[in-house]
């Protein structure tokens, strides 16, 4: 008789789930899943996110189409607070945004964030940042041969370029320039990294902060040792990029134990740098069959070939590993969110 009972059991789970997932699949069948990229085409969110919807419409119960749809501002604030906010809820909404979006909500000061990053539907990210390394990349100055020249008392200041408060690029320069005492100057207000390389190639900013992986991309000629650029430091790593010897890491530049620990914290972003996600409160059948596609799609040699192909750093995670990497940010020590609050968008007005 118990195993009678077992059996039915089984037989009503296993039932179940095939309901659930043709009802999965009779929802896809002949949709579009959209991907909003939160900054504009050609850069590294774009990229990733364009190789995803080639592949992933295999992978999705029903086989929807999936497009991109670009959708640049406030250095991807715009997208995110879409997708937490006004995007449909039903599953056909998915969205690439900056890796530093978890880390200005859990820390406060931006008074426009109106999403929680725990309540996200989060479906994975495609790189860890793990065979990357985020780095400042200069014009060669003769006076600037190393970041130690941006720290010596009456030595020369740096121009550098970004996309807006809240994206990697601009926080990351306003730490450094903050907590490691470098002489820089932030201009803020370009579209994307590939609106700031122009601008360092015409001359407008000294340089700025990008992923190694991407400027190899977008632009190879910088890695010419021979040429007009040259890498000052790294973030973002525990141990030197192997084919960046030279650079120093921002945790080795720290000044005291204070200082360490912020950089240590502005890090763990980059655990997530290339992060997608739905909206929350789409039907958790839906959700499985998403975080699962995006799984299947990384894991594909074809897809794991074109990233190759077009240089891509795919190191990817699936959904319970970048779940716990988000909840341990928001777990960081309350003390050091408020320092670096304090930092990138000042201290909070007295009442």
């Amino acid at each position: 008789m118990k195993f009678t009972r077992v059996f039915a059991a089984f037989a009503i789970l296993s039932a179940f789930c095939g309901f659930a997932q043709a009802d999965v699949s009779d929802f896809y069948k002949g949709k579009t899943v959209n991907i909003v990229v939160g900054y504009g085409p050609g850069g590294g969110y774009d990229l990733f996110a364009r190789l995803l919807a080639r592949f992933m419409p295999a992978h999705i119960p029903g086989h929807p189409a999936v497009t991109v749809q670009n959708m640049p501002g406030a250095a991807s604030l715009r997208a995110t607070n879409y997708l937490a906010t006004t995007a449909p809820k039903d599953g056909t909404v998915i969205a690439a945004f900056d890796r530093n979006m978890p880390l200005i909500a859990f820390i406060g000061g931006n008074p426009n964030t109106q999403f929680d990053p725990l309540k996200l539907s989060w479906l994975g990210t495609l790189s860890d940042s793990s065979d990357d390394a985020f780095v400042m990349w200069i014009r060669k100055r003769p006076d600037i041969t190393s970041i130690e020249d941006l720290r010596r008392p009456g030595g020369p200041s740096l121009t550098v370029g970004v996309t807006g408060s809240g994206a990697t690029d601009n926080d990351v320069a306003v730490l450094l320039k903050e907590v490691l005492g470098l002489r820089l100057k932030i201009v803020q207000g370009y579209q994307d990294s590939n609106a700031v390389g122009l601008a360092v190639e015409n001359g407008e900013v000294d340089g700025q902060m990008i992923n190694y992986v991407t400027a190899k991309i977008a632009k190879p000629a910088w890695t010419d040792p021979n040429g007009k650029m040259q890498i000052l430091m790294q973030f973002a790593r525990k141990t030197r990029h192997p084919e960046l010897p030279d650079a120093p890491m921002a945790r080795e530049l720290a000044r005291d134990a204070t200082s360490a620990r912020l950089i240590e914290m502005a890090e763990l972003p980059y655990v997530v740098s290339r992060p997608f996600a739905a909206p929350p409160g789409v039907p958790a059948d839906r959700i499985k069959a998403l975080q699962e596609a995006f799984v299947a799609s990384f894991n594909d040699p074809e897809f794991r070939a074109e990233a190759k192909k077009l240089n891509l750093d795919l190191t990817p995670l699936g959904a319970d590993a970048t779940i716990a990497a988000v909840d341990a940010l928001g777990k960081s020590p309350q003390d050091l969110k408020d320092r670096l609050r304090d930092i990138l968008y000042g201290p909070p007005a007295k009442p």
